[in-house]
């Protein structure tokens, strides 16, 4: 056992081979490295393949009741100051390196295929490895300068990979966007190390710990207020990466990278890193007034918002991408309200769900462009799907229980861990438990609309028959029955799309310019699209396909731990179980926090869950009324007709109700409008303004002294012409001024 401990240096440097072997090779060798640039996915698995088996020990012998294990060595010893690198292993450390490295392996794999055919297949796996390693060498830091270094090596990495395709400005903005609104919180974050190392003279979390708690607790040497700004600007850097309110904004943008890159930093990774900061520091948060009702608020406010951002979004992975940002504002919350153990459990369960549905994603994606046309705004937009179960099966399964999970339907992940969270979230308080419920039906809304919209129906894309013309079963659709159900003119979208107008498919939704909601008889409109066949390229497929080996392998294997991984958590108490594993793995880090684990027995369980439960189930049954063919075509009329019924007045403040609402989640809740005008606007009036001063006041200065020596020595120069007699003459005129004005 001790062997193993002292062997866990390696955690983090074992990547990092892949990434400095692959920069070898383009730079001594760089054709032979470039024509076998296929096998390099090997190295890169089987490496972070070799960590994860490591981090599997570790965790074992942690479930078996193995203590925490912490080794430092010394860098730096003054008489006034000590830094000590080295690693932590404890509960924590390991559940974190096992998301990072099994979500890690799966992505690799899938990006193998989903990456095949671009230029930068090569520095795409560089740059993953050198990802993981900056996300292990995170987790397993023992203090807080530690985690300063590698939290700044995860944020270059992120910058890198979601401006992958930098070629493209929208990506060159968003990776721009990603870093000044990670900037601000790591600011933050610097301040507050400073800040707590002023308070106790150390950076390593156990000194720290027992230093703060002593101060407080005995002599009351702190002040609170400081202390208290110290701890708001370490979790400043925990909101900024982890997306929460106020900085989430750039996230969504964020999509504009590889769907992978999606999949392994923006589901199970990087954002997780704000919400492992928060884990690690909760005891220090919990000593310290107000602090840890900030924490859940943020959680809560974050949680309501990320899941209405998310309703009328038509790109899918930023869709999943403001799922992300509401599923960690559970964490948050739970995290805020003491409940260590549920917020790891949703942590490791909304992981692999949310991984699952970004790999999914991008398998629909990678099957959409020969039909749209290479565009992400197109190729994302579900607006332009429909009808993709018959042509993938497996991607349409594993999604559908990528979907199941994150709704909280049992017994699929998510269900046990999201319960647990609301459960818990109402003995704290009533208000919280209310909102991250009505939340859950939210969810449960969003998610079954981006299934329903992507694989029910029928394709709403415009494509080419065989005579070469295009069609389209892309309409402008209202709830109403009225006219918009008219076809959009297919001369129009393609005289857009061959302009390279991004706005082609700006006003085409189910909702019209007045925002009505789909048509029921619509829904169900038949195409020609039977018509379809192979086009002479054999590269370019007319129709969606399911995607190869290399990407399905994947998803199949998270969709296994989608439909058990929940396991680990399930606790009933001592009549079915001794301990739940979840519960015995984390005991070193709840007895630090003073947690334990409370027995419950299945009544209370049900009871508990058929809330919840028959909650997301209205939400599903919502999204099926507006977007699913769950009618049959005379059933659809029939509803038409009673809409058409309902009274003008009513209808009129439907509409509304409808507008408002759609108007925010489409708009991001004009959040980042008012970024947009109060910060950058204002920022670059008073950089004009300081311009301008600079140029005016400053520079006027300076430039006038000049000028006005310039006159001065030209007056001097005519006055000075070296005649005696003029000098006596000037002196004479002097001297009776002066005497004309005191006498």
């Amino acid at each position: 056992m001790e062997r193993t401990y002292q062997y866990a240096w390696i955690i983090p440097f074992v990547p990092l081979l892949v990434t400095i072997l692959i920069g070898l090779g383009l730079l001594l060798i760089p054709t032979a490295t470039k024509n076998i640039r296929r096998i390099w996915t090997f190295p890169a698995v089987f490496l972070l393949s070799i960590v994860m088996l490591f981090s599997a020990k570790l965790a074992i012998q942690q479930i078996n009741g193995s203590s925490i294990y912490e080794y430092l060595w010394s860098w730096s010893i003054t008489s006034d100051f000590s830094l000590e690198f080295g690693y932590l292993i404890d509960p924590l450390t390991s559940i974190m390196s096992i998301l990072i490295t099994t979500v890690g392996i799966m992505v690799l794999i899938y990006s193998d295929n989903y990456m095949s055919h671009d230029r930068g297949y090569l520095i795409f796996f560089s740059y993953m490895s050198f990802f993981n390693t900056a996300m292990l060498g995170l987790v397993t830091s023992p203090n807080l300068i530690q985690i300063h270094i590698f939290w700044e090596l995860v944020g270059m990495c992120s910058y890198l990979l979601i401006g992958f395709w930098f070629t493209r400005p929208i990506a060159a903005n968003a990776c721009q966007k990603a870093f000044v609104t990670n900037r601000v919180g790591d600011f933050g974050l610097l301040l507050g190390i400073l800040g707590f190392y002023l308070i106790t003279g150390s950076f390593e979390f156990q000194d720290l710990f027992e230093i703060f708690n002593d101060s407080i607790i005995n002599n009351n040497e702190i002040n609170s207020s400081f202390a208290t700004l110290c701890a708001f600007l370490l979790f400043l850097g925990a909101v900024a990466k982890s997306a929460q309110f106020p900085l989430h904004v750039w996230l969504p943008d964020a999509m504009e990278g590889p769907t992978p890159i999606s999949a392994l930093i923006h589901a199970a990774t990087m954002v997780a890193a704000g919400i492992f900061l928060v884990a690690r520091l909760l005891p220090l948060f919990i000593a310290i007034p107000y602090m840890m009702n900030i924490i859940s608020l943020i959680g809560v406010i974050t949680v309501l918002l990320g899941a209405t951002l998310a309703l009328a979004q038509r790109d899918i992975k930023r869709s999943l991408a403001y799922s992300t940002m509401s599923q960690l504002g559970y964490i948050m919350l739970a995290l805020g309200i003491g409940s260590y153990r549920a917020a790891l459990f949703h942590l490791i369960t909304h992981a692999y769900s949310k991984a699952l549905l970004f790999l999914g994603s991008g398998s629909i994606i990678h099957s959409m462009e020969p039909i749209v046309g290479y565009s992400p705004a197109k190729s994302q937009n579900m607006v332009l799907m429909g009808g993709l179960t018959k042509y993938m099966p497996i991607t349409k399964t594993t999604f559908f229980l990528g979907t199941l999970s994150l709704c909280g339907i049992p017994p699929l992940a998510c269900f046990w861990s999201k319960d647990e969270i609301l459960n818990d979230s109402w003995l704290y308080s009533p208000i919280f438990s209310i909102i991250a419920c009505y939340t859950a039906g939210l969810t449960a809304f969003y998610m079954f609309r981006m299934y329903l919209l992507t694989f029910e129906g029928h394709l709403r894309s415009h494509f080419k028959n065989y005579n070469g013309h295009t069609n389209s079963s892309f309409y402008s659709i209202s709830i109403w029955g009225q006219e918009g159900s008219k076809p959009v003119s297919s001369n129009l979208l393609l005289k857009r799309r061959n302009n390279n107008d991004k706005s082609s498919f700006s006003n085409c939704s189910f909702y019209i310019s007045n925002t009505y909601k789909i048509a029921g008889y619509v829904r169900n409109m038949r195409s020609s699209f039977s018509t379809l066949f192979l086009n002479k390229d054999p590269h370019t497929l007319l129709y969606p396909h399911e995607s190869d080996n290399t990407m399905l392998f994947p998803l199949l294997i998270l969709a296994i731990f989608t439909l058990f991984v929940g396991c680990i958590g399930i606790h009933f108490g001592q009549e079915v179980m001794e301990v739940d594993i979840l519960s015995k793995w984390l005991t070193p880090s709840m007895k630090l926090l003073h947690e334990n684990s409370t027995d419950e027995d299945w009544y209370k369980f049900v009871t508990n869950a058929f809330y919840s439960v028959s909650i997301a189930y209205f939400g599903i049954f919502i999204a099926s009324v507006l977007y699913g063919s769950v009618y049959s075509d005379r059933q659809n009329l029939y509803l038409i007709n009673s809409f058409a019924k309902i009274d003008p007045k009513m209808r009129i403040r439907l509409e509304q109700i409808i507008n408002v609402i759609y108007n925010w989640s489409y708009n991001r809740g004009y959040i980042d409008v008012y970024y947009e005008k109060v910060f950058i606007r204002g920022i670059r009036g008073l950089a004009q303004l300081a311009n301008s001063f600079d140029r005016r006041v400053i520079d006027g200065v300076t430039n006038g002294v000049g000028v006005a020596s310039f006159f001065l020595g030209e007056g001097i120069k005519y006055i000075g012409g070296g005649r005696i007699s003029s000098y006596l003459f000037l002196y004479l005129v002097c001297v009776s001024i002066v005497l004309l004005i005191y006498y």
